[in-house]
């Protein structure tokens, strides 16, 4: 039985939409974040060293990083796919298959790394410091935001719009893994940058994810991908 360690509001809701799409059987076991710190709890080290999720199990089979896992998924469960899913991973050394490695790799290694950084200098100010101390601190997180995160984020944003111009999802009309890795950025850039919501075809691209049966199951057993408010 395949098992998903999964971490409420976090990077593992992507696993959950692949298992749900493939119509795998699979359970979930779900860890609260601390109340404080937002942090994992300890107890997912016992599943792996690095104590992050998500992390799958599939009998003797352990995978952790939600891009690794959905590339065993695919691997192991989705050659022979018909319909949406037939090109799920495109054949290795296609210009597709190079398509879909380029948007794995942005999700974490051009965008994530800019909208954590967002969520870092806009929840700093309102940490516990010494009174005289917030009014810098409040400062130097706008400027730091104005003159280096946002302008990345807007640029990073911008491309994903330029890619879904005419396209139904990142690598053409079908689903690729690259949809499902880069469905948690799309939501995170929702969250936090700023005008995501003005650009028509990324909008429309998160309609179609939001509106497919398979995503809605997936959040029905995992819970929302972002906190609200």
């Amino acid at each position: 039985m395949i098992t998903v360690h999964h971490l409420e509001t976090s990077r593992s809701q992507r696993i959950l939409w692949l298992l749900e799409e493939l119509g795998l059987p699979y359970e979930v076991v779900r860890y609260k974040r601390d109340g404080k710190t937002r942090l994992a709890p300890p107890e997912l080290r016992r599943i792996h060293p690095i104590g992050k999720s998500p992390v799958l199990t599939d009998g003797e089979v352990t995978v952790a990083e939600s891009g690794a896992i959905l590339e065993y998924l695919a691997a192991t469960y989705g050659n022979g796919r018909e319909g949406e899913l037939a090109h799920l991973d495109p054949p290795r050394g296609s210009p597709e298959w190079l398509q879909v490695r380029y948007w794995m790799h942005f999700a974490e290694g051009s965008l994530m790394n800019w909208l954590v950084m967002k969520l870092v200098f806009m929840s700093l100010p309102s940490q516990p410091m010494p009174f005289l101390v917030r009014p810098i601190v409040r400062r130097m997180c706008a400027q730091v935001q104005d003159k280096l995160v946002d302008p990345n984020i807007a640029n990073a944003v911008q491309l994903m719009e330029s890619q879904l111009t005419n396209k139904r999802w990142f690598v053409g009309d079908q689903l690729t893994l690259a949809d499902f890795q880069m469905s948690f950025p799309v939501e995170a850039a929702f969250a936090r940058a700023r005008r995501a919501a003005d650009l028509p075809c990324l909008r429309a691209y998160r309609e179609r994810m939001h509106t497919r049966p398979a995503y809605q199951r997936a959040i029905a057993r995992g819970g929302p991908v972002m906190l609200e408010g």
